[in-house]
């Protein structure tokens, strides 16, 4: 709920840009950066510039060359954006902070229970490269986000695919994939895209379908199931995810997982 104590608590007003990272938000996540190497040609410009340029294409959807002024060079920039995901620099970030905002909250750093779902991007427009797929369900032409995130909607795993995948395969792979990172997770709450043998045997995670009411119509809370629901709502503040822009499956979900970091560092920064 906005109240003035609140304002106040999430004002940015102080930085150079809205998108810029505080010192709060920069001591949580430098320690999870790549450093500056000892040998080689030092870094000309300073790491945190760089990051605040790649998170103002991310919350503002500006295309790399528009990139203000202010920031390091458009090209530094992205260099740095596709060193930093081609070498699964997010995805490490994200599971680190994942496991320490859940012992920050009290809880056991590996989750035992998740949820699945997946939710379909439209396509950049005519010209964009990259593969792209046509889901009939949704009437896109784009790709598909496929998440894993725990019961109370951090990001565990996720995925990026054509969007004519159908999301039971997604979620197959999700789901192997976890046993590495969360090796404790056994129950995993779906809809009923999920339904059927095929996701319910691929691991030993239980797969339990949540239905909807009988003659229920229109939007219902769906018990569970809300918390991704609501993790894709927050990531979808973010304009480069609202359409898929990327010419490759690496940085499309490069994004989306820098999304979800990015609200866990906003969040484990008040708490500092």
């Amino acid at each position: 709920m906005w109240t003035p104590a609140a304002r106040a608590e999430l004002a940015r007003e102080s930085l150079p840009d809205a998108t810029s990272l505080s010192d709060a938000e920069w001591a949580v996540l430098a320690p999870l950066l790549p450093a500056p190497s000892s040998t080689g040609r030092p870094w000309r410009r300073p790491l945190r510039a760089v990051f605040d340029g790649i998170l103002y294409v991310l919350r503002t959807g500006c295309v790399w060359r528009h990139l203000p002024l202010d920031f390091p060079p458009w090209s530094t920039v992205h260099r740095w954006f596709l060193r930093l995901s081609q070498t699964g620099v997010f995805e490490r970030l994200t599971h680190a902070l994942t496991m320490a905002d859940r012992e920050r909250a009290g809880r056991e750093a590996c989750p035992t229970g998740c949820v699945v779902d997946a939710q379909a991007a439209r396509s950049g427009g005519v010209g964009v490269a990259g593969e792209r797929g046509y889901d009939p369900a949704r009437r896109i032409i784009g790709r598909k986000r496929h998440a894993l995130t725990d019961t109370d909607g951090r990001l565990l795993v996720a995925g990026v695919s054509p969007a004519d995948l159908h999301d039971s395969h997604g979620a197959i792979a999700l789901l192997r994939a976890s046993r590495g990172m969360f090796p404790f997770l056994a129950h995993c709450f779906a809809d009923r895209a999920y339904r059927g043998k095929r996701v319910g045997a691929a691991t030993t995670i239980t797969v339990e379908i949540v239905e909807p009411k009988e003659a229920q119509k229109g939007f219902a809370v769906q018990p569970r199931r809300w918390v991704i629901e609501r993790s894709f709502g927050w990531i979808a503040r973010c304009r480069r995810l609202a359409r898929d822009h990327e010419a490759t499956p690496s940085s499309a979900l490069a994004f989306f997982v820098l999304a979800a970091a990015m609200i866990l560092v906003r969040r484990m920064a008040r708490a500092l």
